[in-house]
Protein backbone atom coordinates (compact mmCIF):
# COMPACT_ATOMS: atom_id res chain seq x y z
CA UNK A 1 0.00 0.00 0.00
CA UNK A 2 1.04 3.57 -0.56
CA UNK A 3 1.65 5.51 2.80
CA UNK A 4 1.57 8.56 0.99
CA UNK A 5 2.92 10.74 -2.07
CA UNK A 6 5.12 13.24 -2.09
CA UNK A 7 5.67 15.31 -5.07
CA UNK A 8 4.61 18.40 -7.03
CA UNK A 9 1.14 19.20 -7.39
CA UNK A 10 0.42 19.25 -11.08
CA UNK A 11 -3.63 19.86 -11.00
CA UNK A 12 -6.59 20.18 -8.75
CA UNK A 13 -9.77 20.16 -9.06
CA UNK A 14 -12.88 20.00 -6.81
CA UNK A 15 -12.43 16.53 -4.94
CA UNK A 16 -8.89 15.62 -7.06
CA UNK A 17 -4.98 16.15 -7.18
CA UNK A 18 -2.61 14.89 -9.06
CA UNK A 19 1.34 15.02 -7.70
CA UNK A 20 3.72 14.23 -9.85
CA UNK A 21 6.51 12.14 -8.14
CA UNK A 22 9.50 11.49 -9.85
CA UNK A 23 7.63 11.90 -13.14
CA UNK A 24 4.88 9.67 -12.41
CA UNK A 25 1.03 11.14 -11.81
CA UNK A 26 -0.62 10.13 -8.60
CA UNK A 27 -4.31 10.74 -8.93
CA UNK A 28 -5.49 11.46 -5.39
CA UNK A 29 -9.09 12.16 -4.13
CA UNK A 30 -9.36 14.82 -1.68
CA UNK A 31 -11.88 16.28 0.58
CA UNK A 32 -13.21 19.62 0.38
CA UNK A 33 -11.21 20.97 3.41
CA UNK A 34 -7.44 19.43 1.75
CA UNK A 35 -8.36 21.20 -1.59
CA UNK A 36 -9.01 24.68 0.41
CA UNK A 37 -5.11 24.40 2.27
CA UNK A 38 -3.42 22.56 -0.82
CA UNK A 39 -0.45 24.49 -2.13
CA UNK A 40 -0.54 26.56 -5.82
CA UNK A 41 0.15 24.17 -8.69
CA UNK A 42 3.89 23.59 -9.49
CA UNK A 43 5.01 23.70 -5.50
CA UNK A 44 5.69 20.85 -3.22
CA UNK A 45 2.96 18.87 -1.23
CA UNK A 46 2.77 15.80 0.54
CA UNK A 47 -0.69 13.78 1.32
CA UNK A 48 -0.85 11.03 3.31
CA UNK A 49 -3.02 8.66 2.04
CA UNK A 50 -5.57 5.46 2.14
CA UNK A 51 -5.34 2.76 -0.61
CA UNK A 52 -8.58 2.02 -2.02
CA UNK A 53 -8.54 -1.45 -3.76
CA UNK A 54 -11.53 -3.26 -5.67
CA UNK A 55 -11.49 -5.84 -8.12
CA UNK A 56 -11.80 -2.97 -11.24
CA UNK A 57 -10.24 -0.04 -9.70
CA UNK A 58 -7.54 1.15 -7.30
CA UNK A 59 -8.13 4.64 -5.70
CA UNK A 60 -6.15 6.95 -3.46
CA UNK A 61 -7.68 9.17 -1.03
CA UNK A 62 -5.13 11.64 0.47
CA UNK A 63 -5.02 14.29 3.25
CA UNK A 64 -2.41 17.04 4.41
CA UNK A 65 -2.03 14.83 7.84
CA UNK A 66 -1.69 12.06 9.64
CA UNK A 67 -4.46 13.17 12.03
CA UNK A 68 -7.02 13.48 9.49
CA UNK A 69 -6.09 10.29 7.86
CA UNK A 70 -6.68 9.00 10.60
CA UNK A 71 -10.03 9.76 11.59
CA UNK A 72 -10.82 8.92 7.71
CA UNK A 73 -9.50 5.69 8.38
CA UNK A 74 -12.34 5.44 11.45
CA UNK A 75 -15.21 6.67 10.12
CA UNK A 76 -15.02 4.15 7.37
CA UNK A 77 -15.48 1.07 9.67
CA UNK A 78 -18.62 2.48 10.32
CA UNK A 79 -22.08 0.68 8.70
CA UNK A 80 -22.78 2.45 5.54
CA UNK A 81 -19.50 5.12 5.62
CA UNK A 82 -17.76 4.37 2.19
CA UNK A 83 -14.12 6.11 1.67
CA UNK A 84 -16.70 8.83 -0.50
CA UNK A 85 -18.64 9.06 2.99
CA UNK A 86 -15.76 9.51 5.06
CA UNK A 87 -14.22 12.18 2.72
CA UNK A 88 -17.83 14.13 2.52
CA UNK A 89 -17.65 14.61 6.33
CA UNK A 90 -14.08 15.59 6.69
CA UNK A 91 -15.13 18.00 3.62
CA UNK A 92 -17.22 19.97 6.16
CA UNK A 93 -15.83 19.41 9.34
CA UNK A 94 -12.37 19.53 10.89
CA UNK A 95 -10.96 16.88 12.62
CA UNK A 96 -11.32 18.69 16.14
CA UNK A 97 -14.90 19.83 15.14
CA UNK A 98 -15.19 16.06 13.96
CA UNK A 99 -13.92 14.84 17.12
CA UNK A 100 -15.98 16.68 19.38
CA UNK A 101 -19.23 16.26 17.45
CA UNK A 102 -18.84 12.42 17.78
CA UNK A 103 -18.18 12.66 21.61
CA UNK A 104 -20.91 15.23 22.38
CA UNK A 105 -22.87 12.96 20.04
CA UNK A 106 -24.10 15.88 17.99
CA UNK A 107 -25.17 13.85 14.99
CA UNK A 108 -27.09 16.56 13.86
CA UNK A 109 -23.89 18.31 13.21
CA UNK A 110 -22.51 15.22 10.81
CA UNK A 111 -25.42 14.99 9.29
CA UNK A 112 -24.95 18.70 7.53
CA UNK A 113 -22.37 16.02 5.36
CA UNK A 114 -23.55 15.55 1.77
CA UNK A 115 -24.93 12.07 1.46
CA UNK A 116 -24.83 11.16 5.36
CA UNK A 117 -28.45 11.01 7.00
CA UNK A 118 -29.36 11.13 10.15
CA UNK A 119 -29.64 7.41 11.00
CA UNK A 120 -26.11 7.11 9.65
CA UNK A 121 -24.53 10.55 11.95
CA UNK A 122 -26.42 8.86 14.80
CA UNK A 123 -24.52 5.08 14.00
CA UNK A 124 -21.29 7.07 14.12
CA UNK A 125 -21.58 8.94 17.33
CA UNK A 126 -22.38 5.40 18.60
CA UNK A 127 -19.87 3.84 17.07
CA UNK A 128 -16.83 5.79 17.16
CA UNK A 129 -17.05 7.76 20.61
CA UNK A 130 -15.30 5.31 22.96
CA UNK A 131 -12.68 5.30 20.77
CA UNK A 132 -12.18 8.62 20.39
CA UNK A 133 -12.73 9.37 23.98
CA UNK A 134 -9.39 6.72 24.37
CA UNK A 135 -7.64 8.51 21.61
CA UNK A 136 -8.32 12.10 22.70
CA UNK A 137 -7.33 10.70 26.80
CA UNK A 138 -4.05 9.25 25.46
CA UNK A 139 -2.85 12.77 23.93
CA UNK A 140 -3.90 14.91 26.61
CA UNK A 141 -1.97 12.27 28.91
CA UNK A 142 0.70 12.47 26.70
CA UNK A 143 0.78 15.95 26.38
CA UNK A 144 0.56 16.41 30.16
CA UNK A 145 3.25 13.50 31.04
CA UNK A 146 0.60 11.98 32.67
CA UNK A 147 -1.10 7.96 32.32
CA UNK A 148 -4.48 7.99 30.78
CA UNK A 149 -5.71 7.06 34.27
CA UNK A 150 -4.87 10.34 35.42
CA UNK A 151 -6.90 12.11 33.27
CA UNK A 152 -9.72 9.87 33.37
CA UNK A 153 -11.10 7.17 30.86
CA UNK A 154 -13.64 7.02 28.38
CA UNK A 155 -16.32 6.48 31.21
CA UNK A 156 -15.20 9.40 32.80
CA UNK A 157 -18.07 11.12 35.37
CA UNK A 158 -16.80 14.55 35.82
CA UNK A 159 -15.90 15.42 32.49
CA UNK A 160 -19.26 14.27 31.31
CA UNK A 161 -21.11 15.87 34.12
CA UNK A 162 -19.40 18.86 33.36
CA UNK A 163 -20.54 18.56 29.65
CA UNK A 164 -23.96 17.94 31.09
CA UNK A 165 -24.23 20.68 33.16
CA UNK A 166 -22.99 22.88 30.23
CA UNK A 167 -25.82 21.68 27.96
CA UNK A 168 -28.61 22.20 30.61
CA UNK A 169 -27.54 25.39 30.59
CA UNK A 170 -28.35 26.08 26.46
CA UNK A 171 -25.12 25.78 25.78
CA UNK A 172 -24.59 23.65 22.18
CA UNK A 173 -23.03 20.50 23.37
CA UNK A 174 -20.15 20.03 20.77
CA UNK A 175 -19.22 23.36 22.14
CA UNK A 176 -19.44 21.94 25.86
CA UNK A 177 -17.18 19.15 25.11
CA UNK A 178 -15.00 21.31 23.00
CA UNK A 179 -14.46 23.68 26.05
CA UNK A 180 -14.26 20.87 28.55
CA UNK A 181 -11.52 18.87 26.65
CA UNK A 182 -9.78 21.99 26.68
CA UNK A 183 -9.71 22.63 30.14
CA UNK A 184 -8.51 19.35 31.17
CA UNK A 185 -5.62 19.19 28.57
CA UNK A 186 -4.18 22.69 30.37
CA UNK A 187 -5.20 20.88 33.73
CA UNK A 188 -5.39 17.37 34.11
CA UNK A 189 -5.50 17.28 37.57
CA UNK A 190 -9.48 18.29 37.50
CA UNK A 191 -10.10 15.33 35.87
CA UNK A 192 -12.29 13.96 39.26
CA UNK A 193 -13.69 17.68 40.21
CA UNK A 194 -16.81 18.58 38.01
CA UNK A 195 -17.58 21.62 39.55
CA UNK A 196 -13.98 22.80 38.81
CA UNK A 197 -14.72 21.74 35.25
CA UNK A 198 -17.61 23.67 35.14
CA UNK A 199 -16.14 26.79 36.22
CA UNK A 200 -13.05 26.74 34.01
CA UNK A 201 -15.17 25.51 30.92
CA UNK A 202 -17.85 28.79 31.35
CA UNK A 203 -14.90 31.30 31.28
CA UNK A 204 -13.65 29.04 28.00
CA UNK A 205 -17.29 30.17 26.89
CA UNK A 206 -17.35 33.64 26.65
Amino acid sequence: MIAYVNGILESIEEGNAVVDVNGVGYNVNISGSTMDRMPGIGEAVKLYTYTNVKEDAFTLFGFLSRDELNLFKMLITVNGIGPKGGLAILSVMTPDDLRFAIIAGDSGAISKAPGVGKKTAERITLELRDKIKATEDSMLASAAGLSSSDIGDSESPARDEAVAALVSLGYNATDATKAVRKVLSVNPEMSGDTELILKQALKEMF
